[in-house]
């Protein structure tokens, strides 16, 4: 399925060049040489800055290209699914200009585009060191210095870009009370100050994964601030930093969907190509059974975050809800992935200079960090705990936001502009999203009713529903928390999260199966192929045992090995990667799914790289001759169905649970 937002993703994606060609700027091996030496990217980042990444961060209203955040999601997943380094590194300035760009006045956007579009790096320090995610703890105080503006003092630290960043959001403490509101958003420049006097920047963190990355710390001592650089009214800190974090928790999405794509990818290739007991380990059911799994979860998270990141322009008063499930989900979800992948892969996914360069080892590393930002996995599922109130009422009224979420399942439709003014920290209405969910499975069975081969997935569709009156019934127990959370309502949480992917993806697929069966990615979506593995994973996850659909697993699998073959990547829309990644084709292989010509096709490349995509079609990828070494033919290549015998389930862990 061809999909508008994918196409400035497909122009870098080509403009990068091969990243398996050592002499690339962005290869794989450069960032992995720029890895041990705990290098930050530098060249990388310049040459993203020449294509024009920087504009991507700035919304169209203050003259950037920033019109849609699906755009941005695919742009920065390109970035990330190379070096989640690279992506952490560049995109801290979208979050750094945020508060901006929800409330900041119109000089101040201005200015900040200005600088943006300049490529100097913009950082928001928000976390201290005695106090991390209790933002009200802060102690970075700024004092009225007479004449409007303040004496900025304090610590922050385990902040991206301190170092090189040139302006920072700080949330500071600008009343010594403190509470919701004695923090403020002040934009400091740091041209502006006396380095050594006004403040001084702390020693790079040493970390385990995106070891370039600039992670360190700003110590500011009686810093002069002028009264132009809050962001908002005195004493809105807090409010404007929760309402930017729904935006960048969304966003976040794009670095573990990169990361699982990476991972997916490279498991896959060394599935086809290595030899056990006879036969490629791609034809041995348990191996095909982790693959299968794997990739159904990377699409429930790219289902979820592309409903998600509409939903910012069409459910806006809903993204609390919304942007917490998918800052838990997809990074946790892809944390299991890269975990069962690890069952492919066996050593070599711990092993360098192996397989893949040692790329592996380096993506696990790297996307450890990411259920990290912009709140960790239980700040999110505190956020969902804090709303089961609105969220019981808003599903027994089956009230909320369900024409924004039509909108935001239906990809035909335009979105609108962000109106950052409806960003609220409650959906005080409940969730449109999860309010869709009795229609679209109406929906379903009235396909399900011309078409047999949907059966299944409404059966699933109706198990969903069940577990999701259960849940609310949980919620509803814990509908008066506030503070001192039990643990049983983060399990609530955790479970009301899977619910309502569950719903994000019915609602896309029962919108969408006509244009996407007829697409390019047309097998994904015909038969309702991706949406039973969807729910049937989802239920697991649950802790729902039931009849699953093993021959959606064994069409899934072999959807993903075509995108191998042809150099696609495998998505539910067309992205054609660069022509060098295109892996080998073992005997017998089909013609490409994407373009309907034969494997060979020569690569097409856009005549005018150096700016965003118009729509060209995206090119035709040349795929690598065929792997030499541990690469066996097998009569039998092709014709193993998938094991479901083991109901999906993570070896070790208890039945029908799935590791988060």
């Amino acid at each position: 399925m061809d999909h508008p937002p994918y196409r400035a993703a497909q122009e870098l994606e080509l403009l990068l060049g091969d990243p398996e060609d050592p002499d690339a700027v962005f290869s794989h091996a450069r960032c992995l040489e720029l890895d041990e030496r705990e290098e930050f990217p530098t060249e990388i980042c310049r040459a993203l800055e020449d294509w024009g990444l920087p504009e991507y961060y700035i919304p169209v209203e203050h003259g950037g290209r920033l019109t849609d955040y699906e755009t941005v999601l695919q742009v920065m997943r390109v970035i990330a699914r190379r070096d989640l380094t690279v992506a952490v590194g560049h995109g801290k300035t979208y979050l750094g200009g945020v508060c901006v760009w929800v409330s900041g006045s119109a000089e101040q956007a201005s200015a900040l585009a200005a600088d943006i579009r300049a490529a100097l790096p913009v950082s928001l320090a928000l976390t201290e060191r005695a106090h991390g995610s209790d933002l009200l703890a802060g102690d970075v105080l700024g004092e009225p210095d007479g004449s409007g503006g303040w004496s900025l003092s304090g610590e922050k630290w385990l902040i991206n870009n301190a170092t090189r960043g040139s302006l920072l959001s700080v949330l500071t403490r600008t009343s010594t009370e403190g509470g919701p509101r004695g923090f403020t958003v002040l934009l400091v420049d740091k041209r502006t100050l006396t380095a050594g006097d006004d403040y001084r920047c702390l020693d790079k963190i040493r970390t385990h994964g995106i070891r370039g990355a600039d992670i360190s710390g700003i110590v500011f001592d009686g810093a002069p601030v002028a009264a132009g650089a809050a962001v908002g009214a005195v004493g809105s800190g807090v409010e404007t930093v929760l309402k930017a974090l729904q935006l960048t928790r969304t966003m976040c999405a794009s670095l573990s969907l990169g990361a699982a794509d990476h991972a997916l990818r490279i498991a896959l290739d060394f599935a086809e190509g290595r030899a056990l007991y006879g036969r490629r380990l791609v034809d041995l059911p348990q191996a095909r059974h982790v693959l299968a799994s794997a990739a159904a979860d990377v699409l429930i998270g790219e289902a979820l975050a592309t409903v998600a990141a509409r939903s910012v322009h069409t459910a806006t008063e809903e993204l609390s809800v919304v942007a917490a499930v998918t800052k838990y989900l997809v990074p946790t979800g892809t944390e299991a992935v890269i975990g069962d992948l690890t069952k492919v892969l066996g050593a070599r996914a711990f092993l360098k200079d192996v397989h893949a360069r040692g790329m592996f080892q380096k993506i696990d590393r790297d996307h450890r960090i990411v259920g990290l930002f912009d709140g960790n996995t239980l700040v999110n599922l505190n956020s969902l705990v804090n709303q089961f109130r609105s969220l019981v009422r808003g599903w027994r009224r089956s009230s909320g936001d369900v024409t924004g979420a039509v909108a935001a399942f239906d990809l035909s439709t335009p979105l609108p502009p962000l109106a950052a003014e409806r960003l609220s920290l409650v959906a005080r209405r409940g969730s449109g999203l999860m309010a869709t969910l009795p229609t679209s499975i109406t929906r379903l069975e009235a396909e399900a009713e011309q078409r047999p081969e949907l059966k299944q997935a409404v059966a699933s569709a109706v198990r969903l529903l069940a577990v999701v009156e259960q849940v609310h019934e949980s919620m509803d127990a814990y509908r008066t928390v506030v503070t001192d959370v039990p643990p049983e309502a983060f399990e609530v949480a955790r479970r009301y999260s899977l619910c309502l992917a569950g719903a994000a993806c019915l609602g896309l697929w029962v919108n969408n199966h006509v244009a996407g069966g007829a697409g390019a990615t047309g097998g994904l979506w015909r038969d309702a192929v991706w949406l039973r593995a969807a729910l049937d994973r989802l239920l697991i996850r649950l802790g729902e045992a039931g009849p699953e659909s093993p021959e959606a697993f064994a069409h899934l699998l072999e959807e993903l090995r075509a995108a191998g073959r042809a150099g696609a990547l495998f998505s539910l829309f067309t992205l054609r990667l660069h022509p060098g990644v295109a892996t080998a084709d073992p005997p017998g292989s089909p013609s490409d799914p994407v373009t309907g010509a034969p494997p060979g096709t020569a690569p097409v490349h856009p005549s005018s790289p150096s700016r965003p995509s118009t729509g060209n079609a995206a090119p035709a990828a040349t795929p690598r001759p065929p792997a030499t070494g541990h690469h066996d033919s097998d009569p039998q290549a092709g014709s193993a169905v998938i094991d479901t015998r083991a109901s999906h389930r993570t070896p070790g862990h208890p039945r029908g649970r799935h590791a988060e």
